[in-house]
């Protein structure tokens, strides 16, 4: 007799901002010079097992405003949460903690970003939509064309 297969489970237990730094290496210069910086933002995430079913995503965004070769202000945030999976195929647990993660994640740092930036005398920064899913294809085939065994042909 077969056992009924178990439905996926996908549950969010816990968001929550792990890390938050914010850098105004030339104040109050920066105030007075009333320029317009040149703004650069990193995005990175990760996922861990943290227990039976239970995995952390890290999304850390980096933003970083320089005028010239100034640093007007520098913030990092990490935003995280705490997901439950289980009965999930193994083929589709990195997919999901590589998008499906990140995406519910984003909105809260993109607020978090935002808000420090403008409590720190800016104005806001307003992250543009990201698509997880067309980054983790990229890094897939990174990954397959390194993976790749390199042929050299001898003359």
């Amino acid at each position: 007799m077969n056992e009924p297969q178990q439905q996926p489970i996908f549950g969010i237990e816990k968001i929550y901002v792990k890390d938050l730094s914010l850098e105004i290496p030339h104040a109050p210069d920066v105030f007075l010079a009333g320029e317009q910086p040149q703004v650069e933002v990193q995005l990175h995430n990760e996922g861990a097992v943290i227990g039976e079913g239970l995995y952390q995503v890290v999304l850390t965004v980096t933003v970083t405003a320089k005028s010239g070769d100034k640093t007007m202000f520098l913030v990092e945030a990490a935003q995280a949460g705490i997901f439950q999976i289980r009965h999930v195929p193994e083929g589709d647990l990195d997919p999901l903690l590589a998008t499906a993660c990140p995406n519910i994640l984003f909105p809260y740092v993109r607020e978090t970003v935002s808000d420090i930036i403008s409590r720190a005398g800016f104005p806001p920064v307003y992250l543009a939509p990201v698509n997880f899913e067309a980054i983790y294809m990229q890094r897939l085939q990174q990954a397959q064309e390194q993976a790749a065994p390199k042929i050299e042909i001898a003359h």
